[in-house]
């Protein structure tokens, strides 16, 4: 049976600069779709590239002192060579400047121009060389008797030229009516109707030619017009296809599109432009335009002068490629603005990957080997106990979820679902106890049930990550004794309870170190310093003192370096007991996510029942250095309200995992 297709794109890369943390975090959604969908039985093209053409690229070059076809080689080279680091598994790499691109540009072109919907004019207008764009006068910014661009802050130029137009404004009523029946084709919702309103508002002929330079696609029948820059890229997604050529297959079989993956300040040219020119060639739309928000850096606005351009390539080095990828799929909303926080990247290693993930594996795998030799036995696995029920019961919603949020894009509540499942593993071992069941003889074989039944929760989170990190997900396979080739036939043919066999657990490094912040050198501070010119260097600046000046109304200020010092955590309490000799003292025993619970001791006896905390979710400050408290240590702080004659400890609602950081 054939295979149903699915065709993904990426935009096509500019080669003004080299690729940043930005560029990275696109092509890095494009390649997990990829995964999942071949994963999910389709037969997947992917497509990403470099756009090298226009004004800018040329200026560019030429400041560099560069001949320009050599300096978009060296950049394309950049971006090739970064996909190939990150295991991107694209099946082609376009690029503008390439004969088969060209050829199919000028045909393109010249099918529109045939059709009646390209003509010859003058135009007039503000023009920005940086955007590519022209501008009306309402549209720029007036600053200091200067006409600025509103995309990019930068002064445009006035531009008088003969230029060929496409006649955009034949397909205003076309183009409201696809938007009004498929309300789908562009999402997310809110983009759509921010595409919508500028169509209502009216579309105007767009200019598709320049004359002022040189450096860019032939117009057909006209060499000295070259075909306007954004016209020549967006044919790159049927170019790259052999759409018009003497091998049009692979067009045949994966045209339209099915998902167009881009940034929000492009959506204009890919909701707009792009579905009209095919309208006017009377070829088939995409299915739909995801235009995503755009990645911050510390709240800041990704550029090279502001010095946080982060090289990808400083990320993998020092976190590993699998850890980045899960914190931008984890962290960013997708469709939304998100922000790129190297703090919560190096929390969520800590406390999902080292933790949650990583102690999981390592206590299954460390346990199979003190009781069985690492071997664990499919067979023994006849009988099954409410716990065993609970845990299957759970990967089950954990999976309908999972499929029902990767489906949607919603990569990151695909993620919460499947930790919250790790969650529940890590709490099957809490709730089965097997450290218990290794001291009976008897119990052995009730102890392997236990341990084949996380094995078999691994193996499946492993098939659930593997669209996401693909490494992490064939050292789990080798470390559960499964082989390299089962691991490259997994699908998600495979992604159901009890379809593994037996076990032969291999041990290993830990499959990721927890890192101590106070150790490690950050990759941000490392940009900053080494990218920024040495005139741009500030100096270093006087430590903050450790505490302010109280203000009048007794409220202590901190700033918020300091505040980020206190790591506030989920807390579960396990056990709670008041301590004889003692009217004020508990002692509690307290799960924070850790390999073994924490010992804190707090003087809320007078206040509590100790039976009554037992089973709560409890706010915990956990960097607070150990005290000891009638001889017996204490390791973390309680929080709690007080008014006076009543106290009340601080508890979270729901069902959170223990170790959830408190922001």
């Amino acid at each position: 049976m054939e295979k149903k297709t699915f065709y993904v794109t990426t935009p096509i890369y500019y080669v003004n600069s080299e690729p940043h943390i930005g560029s990275a975090y696109t092509t890095i959604v494009a390649d997990m779709i990829t995964r999942y969908k071949r994963l999910s039985g389709y037969d997947v093209f992917f497509l990403t590239g470099t756009d090298e053409h226009g004004q800018k690229i040329l200026e560019t070059s030429q400041k560099a002192g560069v001949d320009v076809q050599v300096f978009c080689n060296k950049l394309a080279g950049k971006f090739q060579e970064l996909w190939k680091d990150l295991d991107i598994s694209n099946n082609d790499f376009i690029r503008t400047t390439e004969p088969r691109h060209a050829y199919v540009v000028q045909a393109f072109v010249k099918r529109l121009f045939d059709r009646g919907y390209v003509y010859k004019g003058m135009y007039e207008g503000w023009y920005c060389v940086h955007e590519e764009a022209f501008w009306t006068e309402e549209d720029l910014i007036r600053e200091n008797g200067r006409r600025i661009c509103p995309t990019c802050r930068r002064e445009v130029r006035w531009v008088a030229e003969e230029n060929y137009f496409f006649r955009l404004s034949a397909f205003q009523e076309p183009l409201r009516e696809l938007y009004e029946k498929n309300p789908s084709f562009v999402e997310p919702d809110f983009r759509r109707n921010e595409m919508l309103n500028i169509i209502k508002s009216g579309l105007k002929d767009l200019s598709i030619s320049r004359t002022s330079f040189s450096w860019g696609v032939p117009m057909p029948d006209d060499p000295k017009h070259v075909i306007y820059v954004w016209v020549d890229a967006l044919i790159n997604y049927i170019s790259a296809l052999g759409y018009g050529t003497d091998d049009p297959g692979l067009y045949q079989k994966y045209w339209p599109a099915d998902l167009h993956l881009i940034a929000k300040e492009i959506n204009r040219f890919h909701s707009i432009i792009w579905p009209a020119m095919l309208m006017a060639a009377d070829l088939p739309l995409p299915r739909k335009v995801f235009a995503h928000g755009w990645l911050t850096v510390n709240g800041e606005k990704i550029s090279k002068s502001a010095g946080n351009a982060i090289d990808p390539r400083l990320l993998m080095e020092a976190y590993g490629k699998d850890a980045v990828k899960y914190y931008l799929l984890r962290d960013i909303n997708f469709g939304k603005d998100g922000d790129f926080s190297e703090d919560h990247l190096i929390q969520r290693i800590n406390a999902d990957l080292a933790n949650d993930l990583g102690n999981l594996l390592h206590r299954t795998i460390a346990m199979s080997h003190q009781n069985f030799y690492g071997t664990l036995k499919r067979e023994a696995v006849s009988t099954r106990e409410t716990e065993d029920g609970d845990l299957i019961a759970a990967f089950e919603t954990m999976k309908a979820t999972y499929f029902d949020k990767m489906d949607k894009y919603q990569f990151t509540q695909a993620l919460d679902a499947l930790w919250t499942f790790i969650g529940f593993a890590n709490k099957y071992i809490d709730m089965t106890e097997p450290w218990k069941l290794a001291k009976d003889e008897q119990k052995k074989g009730r102890l392997n049930v236990v341990l084949w039944n996380l094995a078999e929760a691994l193996r499946n989170i492993a098939l659930a990550i593997k669209p996401i990190m693909f490494g992490t997900s064939q050292i789990i396979y080798d470390r559960l004794g499964l082989g390299d080739e089962r691991w490259k036939k997994a699908t998600f043919e495979h992604f159901s309870w009890d379809n593994a066999d037996d076990f032969q657990m291999v041990e290993g490094a830990p499959l990721f170190p927890r890192i101590d912040i106070k150790e490690f050198k950050k990759v941000i501070q490392m940009t900053n310093t080494e990218t920024k010119p040495e005139a741009e260097k500030a100096p270093p600046e006087k430590p903050a003192p450790a505490v302010i000046e109280e203000k009048p109304e007794n409220v202590l200020i901190i700033n918020y370096d300091q505040f980020k010092m206190v790591q506030m955590k989920v807390g579960l309490v396990l056990e709670a007991r008041k301590i004889e000799k003692s009217r004020k003292l508990m002692r509690f025993s307290v799960d924070l996510g850790e390999p073994q619970p924490r010992q804190i001791i707090a003087g809320i006896a007078q206040f509590y029942e100790a039976e009554a905390l037992v089973g709560k979710r409890i706010v915990v400050i956990a960097n607070l250095e150990p005290a000891k408290l009638m001889g017996m240590e204490s390791f973390g702080m309680l929080l709690a309200a007080k008014d006076g004659v009543n106290l009340r400890l601080l508890t979270v609602d729901g069902e959170i995992q223990p170790g959830a950081a408190i922001s």
